[in-house]
This record gives structure tokens, C-alpha cells and sequence, in this order.
């Protein structure tokens, strides 16, 4: 069973699998809407999804999957726990230390780096050969 708990003005949208009850569902939208509309933050949008695993022997059947956007930098957040208000929990500790590390940078104009095996960074300049017109207009 899947179900859409929507508002009218959140941007991050939220939706639970499995029998999430209604007061877990509230508590999970306050937690989440104190760490999206914090003040100096920018526009978050994304979703975050509840589990509860139909499996009563699961050692942790809740689990909550966050995906979020941030000026254009996206913050993915999971959590698993035993029942449904540790799972919301611990999402927003993790999700309010993603959203800092990304509004932290957002503020700085940093954005994160491609890594040379990827194509990015410096590039090294090839050493010249002799005879080349470059290295003639530096020894001369």
C-alpha cells in the first residue's frame, strides 16, 4: 500500500509503504518540515519515504529514504531503526547535517570538484620536445 501525505505548500513531498500509521506519518512532517524551512536555507525540494517492512522478524523493519535537491546539488539520506519514530529521528540528524554541508556550500559558491579520473581538475601541460615552437618561445 502506497500513500501520498501531501500539503499544500511543502515542497518536499512525503510517502509511506506498508502499514505507516497516521501519527508516525504527522511526526515524520514536523521533523522533516524543521530541517527543509530552517531560515537561511534555500529551496529545498525532493521527497522522503517511510517503510515499514511487513516482515516482523526484520531486526530494523522501518526504514526512511530521503532525496532531496538544494540549489541543484542533491542530498541523498537513509535510515533504518526498529520502530517508526527512531527512524524519523535519526533521518532528520542526518538530513540536517547534509542540508548544512549543502547550504554551507551553496552560501560559498563551492561546488564540489570533478575528480581526475573523471575528467576533471588540472589538466598536466605535456613537457615540450625539442624542436617544438613552444619551447623555442620559451628559451627565447
Amino acid at each position: 500500500m502506497t500513500t501520498d501525505h501531501t500539503q499544500e505548500t511543502p515542497l518536499v513531498r512525503l510517502r509511506a509503504e506498508g502499514g505507516v500509521d497516521e501519527e508516525t506519518l504527522a511526526y515524520a512532517r514536523t521533523k522533516i518540515d524543521a530541517v527543509v524551512a530552517r531560515p537561511g536555507l534555500p529551496a529545498v525540494t525532493g521527497e522522503v519515504r517511510l517503510v515499514r517492512a511487513a516482515a516482523h522478524h526484520a531486526g530494523r523493519p522501518w526504514s526512511a529514504t530521503a532525496d532531496l535537491r538544494i540549489e541543484g546539488r542533491t542530498v541523498v539520506v537513509l535510515a533504518e531503526e526498529a520502530t517508526g519514530t527512531e527512524v524519523v529521528d535519526q533521518l532528520q540528524d542526518r538530513l540536517r547535517r547534509q542540508t548544512d554541508k549543502a547550504a554551507r556550500s551553496w552560501d560559498k559558491g563551492h561546488r564540489t570538484t570533478v575528480p581526475p579520473w573523471r575528467g576533471g581538475g588540472e589538466r598536466p601541460v605535456p613537457a615540450a620536445r625539442p624542436g617544438d615552437p613552444a619551447e623555442d618561445s620559451r628559451t627565447a
